[in-house]
Parts: C-alpha cells; structure tokens; sequence
C-alpha cells in the first residue's frame, strides 16, 4: 500500500514540475519508473509529457512500451484509437500530423500487430472495416489472408443492416477500396466467378452513383430512382451529399465511369477475357465482344460460358454508360452533378418539318389563278439537313436536333446509337439475353426512370409505337404533379409533358390521329404562349428537302413552350391533312388546316394554295370559325379574291351569327386588298350572290368582318392559335375519327 502511495506521489510531483521545469518532471519519471518498472501510471504519465510536447520519437517509444507490456490497460487503446483515428482520416491539422508521424515510429511488425488488435477491439461493423482496410493498405501482404473476408463482411452487412440502396457506406467500402486492392494482388487466386461477382457490384455502385437524382434542397434524395441513397452525401460543385456512415470527404467518388474501366480491364486479364486486355474505352468493349460474338455458337463448355460472361458483362456496362449519357443530355434535371449548360427536357418524336411541304404532285398542274404565289421556283433552295443539322443514321432512319439549341448534340447521339447497338447484341443470342436479364432483376432496373426514358426513346426509334405507348402511360403517372401543384408562373411544368407528347406522336404514328389530338389539346391546355413570336430561323434554313423519304425520320425536340406549341400544332396540323384533302368534301377539317397553316408562314403557302384550289373546285366553303382565328394577310386577301370574277364567285360561308360580329370602325385597307372587297361586294350586286343565307346585309356584314380582321393581323400569332386549341378543343376532336 505504501509503494502505491509513493508511486502516486512521484506522479504527483512530476505532474507539478512539468509547466515550470520540464527536465525536472521527466528526472523524477525515470526515477520512478526504475523503481517501480510495472507500475502502469509512471510510464502513461511520461507518454503523456512527450506527446503534449510532440516529440514523435520519445512517445512513440513509450507507447510501444506500453502495448507490449500493458496490452490490457483501456487507456492504451483510447490512444491507439485515436492515432488509428487520424491515420483514417487524412486531416491536414498540426496534430493530426504528428499523430501519423508517432505511428511511423513504431516498427513494422508493432504496426500490423496494433492494427489487427484494434480492430478487435471495434464492435461497429463499418469501423472495423476501416480499420482493418487501413491494415491491408499499409501492409499489402496481408491482403491474401483478411482481403476476401474483409470484402464478404462489407457485402453481407448491406443485407444484415437492411439496407437497400447499393449506394451505401458499406458497398463504397467495398468497391472503392477492398476490391482493387483485392484483385491487383498477382498473389490472390481467385475463382472467375467471385471475381465476376464482384464486378457487377462494382458496376452497380458506380451506376448508381452516377444516376443519383437531386432533391429539391439540392441533396439527394434517399427514394431517387437509379441510385438511391441511404443518407445523403457528396461534393459535386456547390452540390453536396454525405454516403450514410462516412465522412464528406470519404464519400466523394472521382471519376466513376473510368474507375469503373479499369477495374473490368482488370478482372479481364485475371479472367483470361478474349481480345485487349488494357481496355481503352468503353467503345473498345464493345467492339471486342461484337466481334466475339461471332464465334459464340460454335463455342462449347467453359469456354462458352467464359465468352458469354465477357460479353454480357462488357455489353452491360457499354449499355448504361451510354444510355446516361443520352439521357443525361436530354432530361439532366433527373441527375445531380450533371451539367447545367441545358437544364430543359428533351423530347424524342415525329419529325414533322416537311408537313407543310407535303404537296400531292400527281395532282398536276393547278387549275386555279391564285392572287399570290410567292414561293416561285426560283427562290427555293433545298439544302442537306446535314449542313444544317446534327443527324445520326442507323438503318436508313435519322433523329433530327438543331445544333444551336443543343451544344452537345453529338454526345447525345451518339450515346443513344451506341447503348441501341449494345442492347441488341445483349439480344442477339438466348443466352446472352438470359444473363443480361438476371443482371437486371438484380438491379431493379426497372424502377430506374432515366433508364426507362432511354428504353422508351429506342422503342420508339424501332417504331414499335404500341409497346412505346404502354411505357409512357406509366411514365406520365410517375411523373404527373399532385393535384394543383404547379410551377411559380402558374403553369404546369413542362416536364411533365414530355410523355404526353411523346404519346401524342405515338398515336400519330398508328393513325389514331383522335387520341393524338386529344393529347396535343391536354399540353395545350397547360401552355403559356409566349409573349413575342419567337425568332424564326432564316428562309433558306427553313427550307428541308420536299423529295419523298424511305423512313420517317425522328426529332430531339426542346420542351419549352417556344418549341412545343409550335409542334402541337404542326402534329395536329398532320392530322388534319389527310381527311382535308380527300375526294370528300369536309370543310370543317380544310377549315382547321387553314388556321393551323398561319405558323411558319410563308412554309404552308404551297400547302394552303391547295386548299384554295379544293375550295374552287367544290364551288364553296363554309366555316364560321374563320373570322375567329385566320389573321394572316395573304389569306385574307386570297379569300376575298375568290369572291371576284376573276377568283371565280365562290360561295362562301365564313361568319358566325350575325348578332356575335363585332363592328369595329373601319380601318385603313391596303389599296389591294379594298379593290378586292368592293369587286367582290359589286360582284354579288351584280349576280345576287351572297356568302351566308339570301339576307341583303350579309355581303356587308363579310366586308365588315374582313375589315376587322385586316386590323387584327398584327396579333401575337401563337396566341390566336393557343385561344384557338383551347376554345375549340370539343370540335376539333370530333372532327376527327
């Protein structure tokens, strides 16, 4: 009992020597470690004296001391934890710093010892993965003995912890750390089937993380389809998020897709892969097990399934890159971490440049005498979408995306040509397409939106509109906004029309030109058109080649209001064409074609022309809407022309009922288009010919109403036609079968 109470006096008065008389202290230590050499408390306070000075060699000299001769003692570990600590860590700080520089101190054979004690010590199942990580990173040689089982461990708490994101804490471990250290290790010997499990966790980590979608606070969301997160986590830009379980920093991950290469170039020389074995991009990949594939029927066995193995795995991962890739260029709003040069949708559909175009020539040689025809042969120049814009091709079918208003289209193109070219190798072969299918009912690819969006847009590349329409029906349910939310300005977000139209297109592709309308109409409804015209592009690059094509082609079209109500219109003004321009008379759809005509003016002259001509060979036409919505001046003044004799005294019928018209004083004419009027007012005189009914003032009331309307062409012309799809919407659908 006394040599306890001497012991803690010489502590006591070394402890109190240490601020004024250092070297005093550390005399009085010594002495009392000589005379009480097992007494715990002497040795911890001379550690604690050279540590607080941060003299690296003498504490590091100590604390061996120690963990050999009181490996018991819970404060030898609180250290040892703490220096474990900033090893981990790599924190910059003056005693993080000095921490590490303590542990390099202590001999090799000390270090691993500590390390693999510690770890022992750690009931935290991610803690003692990072310790026993930090073992194997500072001794590579003890990667054959804990790599595989350190790797196991981290696999089976993703099932223990119930996790269900393979973006987690426990799988970034596993990928980012334990696995090349695992497989570039020439000692280990590993089965090809471990080393291809490992692979494809890998590879859905990697995609996961890439796919990772933002939440409205700029984190991500734990629920995001194609790579949730457990907690969010990383730095990506001002964008950060947390891997649940690991620090900030510890959770970023640089560069994935190329991480992602290096290791299959790996695992493919440890598998004895055909082909290169140092990959130098994914579309190296791709070619090496094309060209494998050739020889895939004639091949038997282990060989067979080697080959098989390589080439699902390899097309797979070609698959995802480049189907993100598209769908990252054409809806980026779904991912975090993506490029904002261009933050609206894209949506893939129907090109329908040439509708105005689409003049039936076998008709020959026009009978009528048009007031005006300024499309003369000689002003038209067709010029090569090529020299215009981005164009892919694959089997004689082109999709379409203006270069100005998509940076990056070539990427975007080429993304999605080659994850097609990748899907369908996945398919050319039962077995292939067996394998490639396990992977995704692994994956749960299925609810990954980005990669449904991908899959849609190429089913209805194929043309295979049906099944494409199956897809979108679920897409618009997912990606509908809850009952009265809407956007800042009131309107629906653009976004969410994107599957709309998209059926719209599908529908128009199958000839359902009602259930087309219909869906155009519902985009419609939700549009606010814009303030001004937009600016359109000039003549001769609005000009497209008016020869008959082989294949439809496609579009990348922006969804912005600039762009969408436009093609809502040029789509419905498709629909129409057909039923306007058959042997049988409906005026009601010529009606709807001349009003949809008036966008893109001068485009739809040749085709607007053409209904003049069925207008004159019927001997009349009636729709009452005309004065509602056709503003444009050539039209105007083509219309009142065909009242002259000379535009042959057509019957026409365009005003509603009389008590609706709305006599506004009479503007200043154009000289020519008034010598038109008062001909065609003198001409039904003359022959007692009137447009409505046999009522005398029915030939003032056209006169008045073209006045009107000659003072209305100054109107915001989309507006006109948006008030036009919203008033009419119930009469434009029943025109329609």
């Amino acid at each position: 009992m006394s040599a306890q109470k001497d012991c803690e006096f010489l502590v006591k008065r070394a402890r109190e020597l240490v601020p004024d008389d250092p070297c005093a202290a550390k005399a009085w230590l010594i002495t009392a470690r000589t005379l009480y050499p097992a007494d715990f408390n002497i040795q911890y306070e001379m550690y604690i004296i050279e540590r607080n000075a941060e003299r690296t060699t003498c504490a590091g000299r100590l604390l061996y001391d120690m963990f050999l001769n009181f490996p018991d003692q819970p404060i030898v570990w609180r250290e040892i934890s703490v220096i474990t600590a900033a090893l981990r860590n790599d924190a910059q700080d003056k005693h993080s710093q000095f921490l590490r520089g303590l542990f390099e101190t202590l001999p090799g054979r000390i270090q691993c010892e500590m390390l693999l004690k510690a770890t022992e010590q750690c009931f935290n199942t991610l803690e003692k993965a990072e310790m026993l990580l930090l073992l194997l990173k500072r001794f590579p040689e003890s990667v054959v003995q804990h790599g595989v089982s350190l790797g196991e461990t981290l696999l089976e708490a993703e099932t223990s912890e119930k996790v269900e994101s393979p973006i987690n804490c426990f799988r970034k471990l596993f990928v980012c750390d334990v696995f090349p250290l695992v497989i570039n290790n020439m000692d280990m010997r590993l089965p090809a089937s471990l080393m291809q499990k490992y692979i494809l966790k890998a590879a859905e980590f990697y995609i996961g993380y890439v796919t990772r979608g933002p939440s409205p606070d700029g984190q991500i969301n734990a629920s995001q389809e194609g790579g949730p997160l457990k907690s969010p986590s990383v730095s990506r830009g001002s964008q950060r998020y947390v891997i649940g379980g690991l620090s900030e920093k510890s959770s970023v991950v640089s560069e994935p897709w190329e991480r992602l290469l290096d290791l299959v170039a790996v695992v493919g020389t440890r598998c004895e892969w055909q082909g290169d074995k140092g990959q130098r991009s994914y579309i190296d990949l791709l070619q090496r097990v094309k060209e494998l594939c050739r020889y895939l029927p004639g091949l038997e066995g282990d060989t067979r399934a080697r080959c098989c193995s390589q080439v699902v795995i390899c097309a797979a991962l070609v698959l995802f890159r480049n189907a993100f890739l598209y769908v990252s260029n054409v809806q980026p709003a779904l991912f975090q971490g993506v490029s904002t040069l261009n933050l609206s949708p894209w949506i893939l559909v129907e090109d329908f440049s040439s509708v105005y175009n689409d003049v039936d020539a076998e008709r020959g040689t026009v009978k009528h005498t048009h007031k005006k025809r300024k499309m003369a042969d000689g002003r038209e120049k067709t010029i090569s979408s090529d020299d215009e814009e981005g164009l892919g091709k694959v089997r004689g079918r082109h999709i379409l995306v203006n270069k100005t208003e998509m940076p990056n289209w070539s990427e975007t193109l080429e993304g999605f040509y080659t994850a097609r070219e990748s899907w369908d190798l996945l398919h050319s072969h039962d077995t292939l397409e067996t394998e490639f299918k396990k992977i995704c009912a692994s994956w749960k690819t299925e609810s990954w939106l980005w990669f449904r969006i991908f899959l849609t847009d190429m089913i209805i590349y194929q043309g295979q509109y049906r099944k494409a329409l199956s897809s979108l029906h679920q897409m618009a349910a997912v990606q509908q906004p809850p009952l009265g939310q809407q956007s800042p300005s009131g309107q629906i977000s653009l976004e969410h029309h994107r599957a709309l139209i998209q059926q719209a297109s599908c529908h128009y592709a199958l000839g359902e030109y009602r259930m087309a309308c219909e869906k155009l109409l519902d985009v419609v409804s939700g549009l606010v058109p814009p303030n001004h015209e937009p600016v359109k592009a000039s003549e001769d690059q609005m000009r497209v080649k008016t020869k008959v094509k082989k294949s439809h082609d496609l579009r990348l079209l922006p969804c912005t209001s600039n762009a969408v109500l436009p093609f809502c219109l040029q789509l419905m003004l498709a629909c129409f064409k057909p039923r306007a321009f058959t042997d049988t008379r409906d005026d009601l759809s010529l009606g709807h074609v001349v009003v949809l005509l008036q966008y893109d003016w001068p485009q739809g002259e040749v085709l607007f022309l053409k209904a003049v001509d069925k207008i004159c060979l019927q001997g009349g036409f009636q729709y009452e809407n005309f004065f509602n919505y056709v503003t444009n001046i050539d039209m105007l003044e083509e219309f009142a022309y065909l009242r002259t004799p000379d535009g042959g005294r057509i019957q026409l019928e365009l005003l509603p009922n009389q008590g609706m018209l709305i006599k506004n004083p009479r503007p200043t004419l154009g000289l020519e288009l008034n010598t038109l009027l008062l001909q065609g007012v003198q001409t039904m005189d003359r022959h007692h010919t009137v447009t409505r009914g046999i009522t005398k003032g029915v030939k003032e009331d056209f006169r008045l109403a073209m006045e009107r309307q000659v003072s209305r062409c100054g109107e915001n012309l989309l507006s006109v036609l948006h008030r036009f799809c919203i008033n009419e919407k119930i009469i434009i659908v029943q025109s329609l079968p």
